[in-house]
């Protein structure tokens, strides 16, 4: 979706763009609309509902009823209704600011949102078709507004919607840090730009037991996580990996991490001061190459997302390794971006994998540096400690607290997790506004 960040005249300009003269949500969609592009719709409902994107009715009734391809106009309509990003807008640079994005991933955003009927909704980032799917849901007795400061963005947003018969949905050109309080509270506010950080406006402008889903940047991954307010703080009931584009404005953030090797290898690190710095992680890496295997069997299908959360939260040097070259010689990552990674004073280590006879692989760990053998021993052990306890679990309980609020001293299922060779950190991220924390439960206590 699109970003909800700062425009050219440099952020916080308000307003709204004015609604056409656009049916209410449900209403025949004609012209632009046809018989093919309905079948096309269905084919999408039923292959989200497959692949387990789409879990309940009503969800499947949105993406059967909103007309894709009138917000991704000039796209055939088999790319239109295919299960990819479509970017609408690209900074000088050509990074991508602005998305229609994947079908699968609005659909796994909406159920983990719970859109009921009669809700009053805010859409954070504005690409016109999320926004006609929560209209769907909510249907006529409730809202919802849709929020952007790239005017031009916002603009577009509201020329789809009104093509497509959503001409109720509100669009507001304005920075998302503040939300939208003149039609506040929310029932539901949903975010569709990565975010570092939870603005106090957003909790502020939820009604008591409502919900924010954010695509929240953590240890340099993203996960779209829900959270429910429980007084003033937020606490997660689902987390989804996912991939959007970045917040700007007043919440935007610059990137961590840095390139290796001229640019043939990069780090993604919450806080470049955790880890050593590049020049001594490139002398880590000259060393001879250490290695460890977790005995954990996965496919290379199989969502496994906990595990870099897990590792994140077993180790303080967490970081991702990304290889931007094809031959790598001694390094051997299991996945060419967002591989997991530690990073300490005398050992980088990495995870790794080697294919098994069934058609599997088994995770494990390179490490280099003087104290290669010891990490890599430890990342294959935290690696068997997730694959026992946390695999087939639920995944932690992250808890956004207020910056300036008491912490407990103590996570919230204080037991303790056997067998894990490095303590785990309670705190995982400090922000501007929040600190956030993870409960891991085992599989026996949940």
């Amino acid at each position: 979706m699109a970003t909800g960040g700062a425009d050219d005249s440099g952020g916080g300009a308000g307003g709204e763009a004015r609604a056409g003269s656009g049916a209410d949500p449900g209403s025949d969609r004609e012209p632009g609309d046809s018989a093919e592009a309905a079948a096309y719709r269905a084919a999408l409902a039923d292959r989200l509902i497959a692949e387990g994107a789409i879990a309940t009715a009503e969800v499947a009734a949105a993406v059967r009823a909103v007309p894709r391809h009138l917000f991704t106009p000039g796209l055939a309509l088999e790319l239109a209704y295919a299960n990819q990003v479509v970017f609408v807008k690209r900074d000088r640079w050509g990074v991508p600011t602005s998305s229609v994005s994947a079908p699968d991933i609005q659909a796994i955003m909406l159920e983990q949102a719970g859109i009921r009927a009669g809700m009053r909704v805010l859409e954070v980032g504005s690409g016109g078709y999320n926004a006609a799917l929560m209209a769907e849901l909510v249907g006529a007795g409730g809202e919802v507004t849709s929020v952007d400061i790239d005017r031009q963005v916002a603009e577009r947003a509201r020329r789809c919607l009104d093509a497509a018969g959503y001409g109720d949905v509100r669009v507001v050109v304005a920075d998302a840090e503040a939300g939208v309080p003149a039609h506040a509270p929310y029932d539901r506010i949903v975010v569709t730009v990565e975010a570092w950080d939870l603005p106090p406006a957003w909790r502020a402008q939820l009604t008591p037991h409502g919900r924010i889903v954010v695509p929240l940047l953590l240890r340099g991954m993203t996960r779209s996580i829900a959270l429910d307010r429980e007084g003033d703080r937020l606490v997660s009931r689902s987390t989804r990996l996912c991939g959007f584009v970045k917040m700007q404005g007043a919440g935007s953030h610059p990137d961590a991490g840095y390139d290796l090797d001229d640019g043939d290898l990069s780090v993604d690190v919450d806080d470049p001061r955790a880890i050593p710095g590049a020049a001594q992680v490139e002398e880590l890496l000259r060393g001879p190459r250490a290695e460890h295997w977790s005995g954990v069997h996965v496919w290379r299908w199989e969502p496994w997302d906990t595990l870099p959360l897990w590792l994140a939260t077993v180790f303080p040097g967490y970081c991702q390794l990304n290889v931007h070259a094809p031959d790598t010689e001694a390094l051997k990552p299991a996945l060419a971006s967002g591989t997991p990674a530690i990073a300490t004073p005398t050992a980088f280590a990495y995870l790794t994998a080697r294919p098994l006879p069934d058609g599997r692989i088994e995770l494990g760990a390179h490490a280099f540096g003087p104290d290669a053998a010891s990490l890599a021993a430890d990342l294959a052990a935290s690696t068997a400690v997730w694959d026992r306890d946390h695999r087939q679990g639920p995944g932690p309980v992250i808890t956004a607290w207020p910056i300036d609020a008491p912490i407990p001293d103590t996570p919230v299922s204080d037991t303790p997790i056997p067998d894990t060779p490095t303590p785990v950190a309670d705190l995982v991220a400090v922000r501007k506004h929040v600190r956030l924390t993870v409960d891991w439960r085992r599989i026996d206590q949940t």
